[in-house]
């Protein structure tokens, strides 16, 4: 024992000799050290409510998904946080005279993750999957107007519509994948900023910084980013206090007043459309009369309050102030609550007792759970008896806005780059229109928008629809709630846009 008590003291004695004799460099390589685990260990992990869909962004459809795995994705086009469009895979576009044709010249020395270059025939790929001009069924309506696809040569694209669409151009912000490969849904690889690397079902999203990104001077500073599956908001404030969580996005009032000085926050319109959205197949839904009661029974400033602290802009029709130039002011105030006049509809329409209405809503969306129960409520005063369906949103995916099955619902329209996208939900034939809302005057004000080319008209088209829209009671469009992101103090950087992104390579953190 003696012996071995001996060796250990001369060995140690030998490494602090060392250690003594490189003190001039060890201020340096301690500095050298600090840098790596800094960079090793910067994991920043953010609180997500719910859970993937798909991991395809051709197939998925969740808002909150497509945030996430934006960030994996680039388009042709992206948009800054004004709305305005701007340049991504795309270097530059043209637009024919007859607006019908639409040429991009493709940036040089784009790379998907797995190395392979990007060029013009993954973006006939894309599109041709996503137009249905692969002969199989179109993924998306935004491009089943597309004529032909041609790709003169490797960095160059023209596509041609088969009639004008004033759309089509914001459409451009869809992903580009490479072609032929088809394992999206499992192992997705895209040209953007972030790369996959690991998913747990009900866990957790993992992607690490591409430091081979196209775009030299948005190369995130941010190594890996962790999605973190957490529905319940208090359980992603806690976490947050004890470090585990760096970002909430969508913070509730209660979590941010819970939270304090202690973060850092970002907030602004999100461009959101919130509705109680009501089924015009289901009797008595389908009667004009018995919608405008439900809208006259409803009082949106107490629901704004309570459920969004008052941070949220009242509406009165499918639209948000966010996109100012569109938007048609003064509907709000159409249904001023007004509870008598609501029972004489009601007794007009034939139901003067009131009726049964069962309300589905996604049990992942705290926000949207809380409208429900101030909904019960206020249309209780009515005779109306509400009872609440929760249901996850992946099956109110597929139950409600797939099949329409159910009689009202609470959910929220996420806002888009075009009018267009966002009013066409209501049109008769459009395959999401679950709604199941038909007004051949509306289809006609909606088309005569999409063709013009004038601005002006065009905005007078989209808010002659969102007039119609309040006029019919389609449903009760509630407000746009304003959205604030809670980060760690010492994260900075990201932006409010008037679509939901989470913009990953503005995220930079002030810790040397």
């Amino acid at each position: 024992m003696k012996l071995v008590s001996k060796l250990i003291y001369i060995m140690v004695t030998i490494l602090l000799l060392v250690a003594c004799s490189n003190s001039e460099d060890s201020n340096e390589t301690a500095t050298d050290s600090k840098s790596e685990t800094t960079n090793q260990d910067e994991v920043i992990k953010i609180a997500m409510s719910t859970e993937i869909d798909n991991l395809d962004p051709y197939i998925s459809a969740a808002t909150d998904t497509q945030s996430m795995m934006d960030n994996v994705f680039d388009g042709l086009l992206d948009t800054d946080e004004s709305g305005k469009l701007i340049a991504a895979i795309a270097d530059s576009y043209d637009i024919s005279d007859d607006g019908l044709t639409y040429t991009f010249t493709l940036k040089e020395g784009v790379t998907f993750h797995d190395g392979s270059e990007l060029t013009a025939e993954d973006v006939l790929y894309s599109y041709k999957r996503l137009s249905g001009l692969n002969g199989e069924e179109a993924l998306s309506s935004q491009f089943e107007k597309i004529e032909k696809i041609e790709a003169p040569s490797d960095h160059e694209v023209v596509i041609t519509l088969k009639e004008k669409n004033s759309a089509f151009l914001a459409a451009n912000v869809r992903p580009i994948l490479p072609a032929d490969y088809e394992e999206q849904s499992t192992s997705p690889i895209g040209a953007g900023p972030f790369k996959f690397q690991e998913y747990e079902v009900g866990q957790k999203l993992i992607l690490v910084k591409n430091e081979d990104y196209y775009d030299k001077e948005n190369i995130p500073e941010i190594d890996e980013v962790q999605f973190i599956v957490m529905p319940d908001s208090e359980a992603a404030v806690l976490a947050m206090q004890s470090g585990e969580i760096d970002i909430i996005p969508g913070i509730t009032p209660q979590g941010l007043l819970q939270l304090g000085d202690s973060v850092n926050t970002v907030s602004g319109p999100q461009n959101m459309v919130q509705l109680m959205a009501l089924n015009h197949e289901v009797r008595p839904l389908n009667d004009v009369r018995v919608r405008q009661a439900i809208n006259l029974a409803i009082d949106k400033d107490v629901i704004i309050e309570t459920v969004a602290d008052g941070k949220g802009t009242k509406l009165g029709s499918n639209f948000s102030p966010a996109m100012d130039f569109y938007y048609e002011a003064g509907l709000e105030d159409v249904y001023a609550p007004n509870i008598e006049e609501a029972k004489s509809l009601l007794q007009e329409a034939g139901v003067p007792d009131g009726f049964t209405l069962e309300l589905t809503v996604p049990s992942d969306y705290q926000f949207h759970v809380d409208t429900a129960q101030v909904i019960v409520e206020q249309l209780s005063q009515i005779g109306i008896e509400v009872k609440i369906k929760p249901i996850e949103f992946s099956s109110w995916l597929e139950t409600v806005y797939q099949n329409a099955q159910y009689e009202a619902t609470v959910v929220s329209f996420t806002g888009k780059l075009d009018p267009y996208e966002v009013l066409v939900r209501y049109v008769s034939d459009y395959q999401s229109n679950f709604i199941n809302y038909e007004n051949k005057k509306y289809d006609e004000l909606i088309e005569m928008a999409v063709e013009s080319t004038d601005v002006e008209e065009m905005a007078k088209y989209y808010k002659e629809a969102q007039r119609l829209l309040t006029e019919d009671a389609v449903s009760v469009f509630i407000m746009d709630p304003d959205r604030t992101i809670a980060l760690r103090s010492d994260l900075v950087g990201l932006k409010m846009y008037p679509i939901q992104k989470f913009n990953l390579e503005d995220l930079k953190s002030t810790n040397e």
